[in-house]
C-alpha cells in the first residue's frame, strides 16, 4: 500500500503530496468522517523516538488546535500512528491534520524577488495579528519564517505550525539539536541563537526578519553555516532595506531597524505595538518610538544578558580569568536593607497610583475622535460636528455590518486632532453580491479560473461517475450557476471522473443483463459469448461477465458468458 492511499488513524485518507521539509511530508487529505479537504503533515518517524516528545507533541498540538483565528492554520487532530518500516521494524508515525489552504507559501513569492512596499506592509500586518492573538492565548510561535507563512488565492495572511516549534525545542536533547527541527538559523532572534529563554518579543525579531526578506529579496544575514549565520544575529547589525532596494521608503527603514535589535527591551514590545508603527509608515508617516521602560525586560523576564542554561554559564564562569570570588554569599544585612528599600519604593509607587485622577482635559485646539463606529452616517456627521471636527465620507463593502452603517473612522476613535481637521468616515455598502459563473462542461482548471475570476473561491472538487462526460470536466455547481451568492463565498463544483459503476449480471437472463449495461446511467456496451459446455434450458442465463462489479471506464464492453449448449 502506497503512502498516498493509506488510512491514517481510521479516519484520514491520505492523498497527494504538497510539500516537503526537513522535519515532516505535508499531503493533501480527506477526513472521511466529516467529508471534507485536510492537510496532513506527517513527522518524520525518527522525532518519535523520545517518549518525552511524544508527551510534549500531543500538549502542544492540543494548545494550538484551541486557537481559532482567520490568519492562523487551524490544527484539528494530531496524534500517532504505528508504523512498519521497510527494515521490518517497527515506528511511530507523528502526524497533525490542519486546515486545507489553497495558496502559495511566503518563501515561494520571496523567490520571485522583492514584495512591493504596500503589499509587504499587508502580509506583515495579517502576520502580527496572528502573533498577537496567540501572544494573548499564551503560545509563542518561535518559528516565524516564510515556510511557516501562506498566502491564499484571496491574498488572505495564514500563518501555521504554532505550537509544534516548542513541542519540538522542548523535547529531548537529540531532537532539539537537529537543525532541519528547530527552523532556519535565517530567523533566529539574538536569544535564541545565545540559547537563552524566548518570549513574544523572539516572534516579533522573526517577524522583523520575514519583513526585510519582503523589502528586499533577500535574508539580512547570510553565512556558509547556521552556525555563522546565527553568530551574525547576536553580534552584526543588519543593512538598511533601502540600501538594497532604494523603493523602499525612510519609515518602513526605521520600522524594520527598530523590529530588528539585539536587546529585546529596546525592540517592539507586543504584536500590536509593532503593527501600529508599520501602518504609519505604511501610509507615508514616520513612525515616533516611546522609549522602553528600563525596569520591564527585568521585572517580566530574564535579563537580555543572562545565560540561561545551567552548561552555558558554567562555560561562561570557567572561561573568564578576572572573576575572583572573594565570600560565600553577601552579608545578611545588605540582602535585609535591599529588601526593605524595594518594599518602601513599591509602597511609595502604589500610593502615587492610586492618588492620581485620570485627567481628560485637552488643550482648546485640540480635539478627540468621539467613537461613531455602529451609528448611521446623519449621527456620526452630527457626533463630529459636535466636537468641532469634519467628516468625508468613503463608502466601502462590508460581510458584517448593515448598509449604511460606519464601520470605522481614520483617525480611529479616541485620537487626538486639531480642531477643524476632517475624519475619513467609512460607510458600508453591504456584502457585495454577484452570479455564480456557469461551469458546465469546462474543465476544472478553467472552472477555477471563472470562479476566482468573478470574485468567488474555489471549494470543494466532488468526483461523480458519467457515461458521457469525459473525466475532469464539470458535471455541476453548488451553488447552482447563474444564482446569486455573496462575493468571496465558497462554490463547490461537481466533475466527471470518466467512470461508471458496473452491476452485477451474473445469475441474471442474458435479455435483462443486457439492459442493465444499457441503461442510461451505464451506457456500456454487453458482448454476448456463449458456452456450449454447460447446457441450455429455456431463457438464457448469465454465468460470468468479463470484468468485476464497481468502477469501470465508460464506454467499456463487457463479456458476458452464457449457456447455450
Amino acid at each position: 500500500m502506497t503512502e498516498e492511499s493509506r488510512l491514517l488513524a481510521g479516519r484520514y485518507l491520505i492523498g497527494e503530496l504538497l510539500g516537503r521539509g526537513g522535519m515532516s511530508d505535508v499531503h493533501r487529505g480527506t477526513d472521511t468522517r466529516l467529508g471534507r479537504t485536510v492537510a496532513i503533515k506527517l513527522l518524520k518517524p525518527s522525532l518519535a523516538i523520545d517518549p518525552a516528545f511524544r508527551t510534549r507533541f500531543r500538549q502542544e498540538a492540543q494548545a494550538a488546535a484551541r486557537m481559532a483565528h482567520p490568519t492562523i492554520v487551524r490544527v484539528f487532530d494530531a496524534g500517532e500512528e504505528t508504523i512498519r518500516e521497510p527494515s521490518g521494524r517497527e515506528a511511530q508515525l507523528p502526524f497533525i491534520v490542519m486546515e486545507y489552504v489553497d495558496g502559495r507559501l511566503l518563501k515561494d513569492i520571496i523567490k520571485e524577488g522583492p514584495v512591493e512596499s504596500t503589499e509587504a506592509v499587508r502580509i506583515t500586518e495579517g502576520i502580527l495579528t496572528a502573533l498577537e492573538y496567540s501572544h494573548r492565548a499564551g503560545v509563542v510561535h518561535r518559528d516565524i519564517k516564510p515556510g511557516n507563512v501562506m498566502i491564499t488565492k484571496t491574498g488572505q495572511v495564514k500563518v501555521m505550525d504554532f505550537g509544534i516549534a516548542r513541542a519540538i525545542g522542548d523535547s529531548s536533547a537529540t531532537v532539539a539539536q537537529t537543525t532541519a527541527i528547530l527552523g532556519t538559523a535565517s530567523y533566529f532572534s539574538p536569544e535564541q541563537a545565545k540559547g537563552e529563554s524566548v518570549d513574544a518579543r523572539t516572534d516579533l525579531y522573526s517577524t522583523g526578519v520575514v519583513l526585510f526578506e519582503m523589502l528586499t529579496g533577500r535574508a539580512p544575514f547570510r553565512g556558509d553555516t547556521a552556525v555563522a549565520v546565527a553568530y551574525q544575529h547576536v553580534s552584526e547589525k543588519p543593512a538598511i532595506p533601502s540600501t538594497i532596494n532604494p523603493r523602499v521608503s525612510p519609515a518602513l527603514d526605521l520600522v524594520v531597524e527598530h523590529a530588528l535589535a539585539k536587546d529585546r527591551s529596546q525592540r517592539y514590545q507586543n504584536a500590536a505595538e509593532f503593527r501600529d508603527e508599520l501602518e504609519a509608515a505604511g501610509a507615508g508617516r514616520i513612525p515616533v518610538h516611546t522609549k522602553p521602560d528600563s525596569f520591564a525586560d527585568t521585572l517580566f523576564n530574564p535579563p537580555t544578558g543572562v545565560i540561561s542554561s545551567p552548561e552555558a554559564a558554567l562555560r561562561q564562569l570557567t572561561d573568564d580569568d578576572t572573576m575572583v570570588r572573594t565570600q560565600r554569599r553577601p552579608p545578611v544585612v545588605w540582602i535585609w536593607a535591599g529588601i526593605a528599600v524595594v518594599a518602601v519604593i513599591i509602597v511609595a509607587v502604589l500610593f502615587w497610583v492610586f492618588s492620581q485622577s485620570p485627567s481628560e482635559s485637552l488643550p482648546d485646539a485640540s480635539r478627540r475622535v468621539p467613537a461613531v463606529a455602529g451609528q448611521n452616517y446623519d449621527a456620526a456627521v452630527a457626533a463630529l460636528k459636535k466636537v468641532n471636527l469634519e467628516a468625508a465620507r468613503v463608502d466601502e463593502p462590508s460581510a458584517d455590518t448593515k448598509e449604511g452603517v460606519v464601520t470605522r473612522t481614520d483617525p480611529k476613535a479616541g485620537d487626538v486632532m486639531t480642531r477643524g481637521d476632517t475624519v475619513t468616515v467609512y460607510v458600508s455598502t453591504g456584502k457585495k453580491t454577484g452570479a455564480v459563473p456557469d461551469t458546465t462542461n469546462m474543465s476544472t482548471s478553467d472552472a477555477e479560473k471563472a470562479i476566482t475570476d468573478a470574485g468567488f473561491t474555489v471549494g470543494e472538487i466532488n468526483k461523480q461517475d458519467s457515461p458521457t462526460i469525459v473525466a475532469d470536466t464539470v458535471l455541476s455547481s453548488d451553488p447552482a450557476a447563474n444564482s446569486t451568492a455573496h462575493l468571496g463565498d465558497t462554490i463547490n463544483l461537481n466533475v466527471s471522473n470518466g467512470m461508471v459503476t458496473l452491476p452485477d449480471v451474473t445469475k441474471q437472463s442474458l435479455p435483462a443483463a443486457t439492459a442493465l449495461l444499457q441503461d442510461p446511467k451505464t451506457q456500456l456496451t454487453a458482448n454476448p459469448v456463449p458456452d456450449k459446455s454447460c447446457p441450455s434450458e429455456g431463457t438464457p442465463m448469465v454465468t460470468a461477465q468479463s470484468l468485476p462489479p464497481g468502477e469501470v471506464p465508460q464506454g467499456s464492453t463487457i463479456d458476458l458468458t452464457y449457456c447455450s449448449g
